[in-house]
């Protein structure tokens, strides 16, 4: 069996990145196989409590009731460590192929012909352009750096 690179990415992020989504693309020139996904971010928790507060300040008065904030603000800390995520989802030229929503700063995710890694769906890897997606839902820390390489392992 072969693997071979298909794509390969870094980047560096920041808070006003939260809330949005970087998609690359790639191509399949051939059939069947398997896809792997390595994807790996860093850092995973803000270590800064001073600089945590006001995070946690602001979601609660943004998703709380009123009558709930005093009560939530006096255990702040319970909300420690806030964290990085970013997921990832897998589109093939014709069909979503899921979305491993997981909070694992590193994760080797696989789509093959008979099975994948849970969230996404096994099934003929077909030739065409494929995109991943990287879903930044929360960057808290100042910088965050992703890297995300994908090989096809031909069979």
């Amino acid at each position: 069996m072969t693997k071979r690179l298909v794509l390969e990415a870094e980047g560096l992020v920041k808070p006003v990145c939260s809330k949005t989504h970087i998609a690359y693309s790639f191509h399949l020139d051939r059939r069947g196989g398997k896809l792997w996904i390595d994807f790996a971010y860093e850092p995973k928790n803000l270590e800064d409590r001073e600089q945590s507060l006001p995070l946690i300040a602001a979601g609660v008065e943004k998703y709380t009731e009123p009558a709930q904030r005093e009560r939530l603000m006096e255990k702040w800390e319970s909300f420690l460590p806030l964290k990085n995520l970013i997921t990832v989802s897998v589109d093939d030229p014709d069909r979503h192929r899921g979305a491993g929503h997981r909070h694992d700063p590193e994760q080797l995710l696989f789509i093959g012909g008979r099975e994948a890694s849970p969230g996404f769906s096994g099934g003929e890897l077909i030739e065409g352009l494929w995109r991943v997606t990287l879903s930044l839902h929360a960057i808290v820390t100042d910088d965050c750096r992703y890297r995300l390489r994908i090989h096809h392992e031909e069979a």
